[in-house]
């Protein structure tokens, strides 16, 4: 199902890619009016590490059911997660292990170019949503790449980017299930404080597009990242832009 064996990255997945809270606020606020005291859980489709599913008890005071196909990346998730308010299951986007109208919200974070049958997932959100309820995805995608920082340096990476599902695929798909498009945002985000953390992140190369390239465009992207640190790039965070896509 997977552009990458997360099996085999699940124990560097945190340290790669992980954000701290703070670096999150961004996130935070925009999905907020969304998930903010919702009585039904929010369902995690495709909920990895936990990076959000731990977070949003504390944030919203909402239940979430994260729902992860690799068992070491639901290991990971509950080695990270205390609240007992969070619960992970085994399945995917086309399976979910929910009742029929039992959740208040779904939440898809950098998962919907994973999905290999997006009309199914759609239908199967449907399923187990409330009417009305909003599905949350949080995602690059085609022809919107150039607020995130890894395609400077790795330029090819960015053309992986153009095989996942576009914005206009995803009304379409999720259309048919009975979702309408309502709101499309970039999200600013603190992905690392200093390019030298950024290249120690990137050098593990738990992304999709990172793994999506040649080793060789892999070493010069690497270069690159060396040679501006060199040039003095290394002060300051690392502020990355992804969408938000709300659909209901």
């Amino acid at each position: 199902m997977a552009r990458i064996d997360y099996a085999k990255i699940a124990g560097d997945y945190a340290q790669a890619r992980g954000l701290t809270e703070d670096g999150l606020a961004g996130w935070r606020e925009a999905v907020r009016p969304y998930l903010a005291g919702l009585a039904l859980p929010v369902v995690d489709v495709g909920s990895g590490a936990g990076q959000f599913a731990a977070l949003f008890p504390s944030w919203f005071g909402v239940q979430v059911v994260g729902v992860e196909p690799s068992a070491a990346m639901r290991a990971e998730a509950v080695a990270n997660t205390s609240d007992a308010r969070v619960t992970y299951l085994h399945g995917d986007a086309q399976h979910l292990p929910l009742a029929d109208l039992s959740a208040g919200a779904a939440w898809i974070s950098t998962v919907i170019h994973h999905i290999p049958n997006l009309p199914a997932a759609a239908a199967e959100i449907r399923r187990v949503l409330t009417p009305g309820a909003p599905v949350l995805i949080r995602s690059a995608f085609p022809g919107r790449t150039g607020g995130v920082s890894l395609f400077r340096f790795f330029p090819e990476a960015a053309k992986v980017v153009e095989t996942f599902p576009s914005i206009e695929q995803v009304e379409q798909d999720f259309g048919a299930a009975g979702f309408r498009l309502e709101r499309v945002e970039p999200v600013v985000q603190v992905s690392v404080q200093s390019l030298r953390e950024f290249r120690t992140r990137v050098a593990l190369r738990a992304d999709t597009t990172l793994r999506g390239i040649t080793d060789e465009a892999f070493a010069a992207g690497l270069a690159r990242l060396d040679t501006a640190i060199l040039g003095g790039e290394s002060e300051g965070p690392v502020i990355d832009l992804l969408d938000l896509v709300v659909l209901r």
